[in-house]
């Protein structure tokens, strides 16, 4: 029997999200003898395969330059994209520094801070840029979301038991808390 393959990856985020994941415990074996996870920020911080996986998996915000294209390749490469966690549905507690000017936050991380010593801002090409911060859903299709900080272990097993089954998952009662 082919497994069903599927990907993860964490944008802006505290990996909550990956813990619950961890938290199925046995479950988790049995859906891995359905499933392959192909990355994850559980085993290893992979990009997706080139080609395609059948469901992808974003926790956390969109938050900067790089969580935009992480989101984007995700996005192109699967069938089903899952926003899991209050930050991927919702934008989280990242989005608070929308209220404040960029360069000003970043001042206060990388030169102000108690712990620093000469700091700097740091400038590079290769360094992400910091971005208004938002939901997946604003920067890209998501067609199931997982609310939750985290969400339950039930929950995501509820939602991936529900896809290896061919069903869109219908979230209510216990599966939808939103703690």
């Amino acid at each position: 029997m082919t497994k069903v393959k599927v990907a993860m990856d964490w944008l802006a985020a505290c990996a909550g999200c990956e813990m619950s994941v961890l938290d199925t415990d046995e479950r988790l074996v049995q859906l891995l003898e359905k499933i392959e996870l192909t990355s994850t920020p559980i085993t290893d911080l992979k990009h997706p395969p080139k080609e395609g996986v059948t469901v992808g998996i974003l926790s956390g915000t969109v938050n900067n330059t790089t969580n935009l294209e992480v989101a984007k390749e995700m996005r192109e490469r699967c069938k089903v994209l899952i926003a899991m966690g209050d930050c991927a549905v919702f934008g989280g507690i990242m989005t608070m520094r929308n209220f404040f000017d960029t360069n000003e936050a970043l001042k206060r991380a990388y030169v102000e801070t108690e712990s620093t010593v000469d700091g700097i801002v740091p400038s590079s090409e290769e360094l992400s840029r910091p971005i208004k911060a938002v939901p997946v859903n604003q920067v890209v299709k998501v067609d199931i979301h997982l609310p939750g900080c985290p969400p339950s272990a039930d929950a995501i097993y509820y939602v991936l038991s529900e896809l290896l089954e061919g069903r869109i998952p219908v979230l209510s009662g216990e599966n939808l808390k939103y703690d």
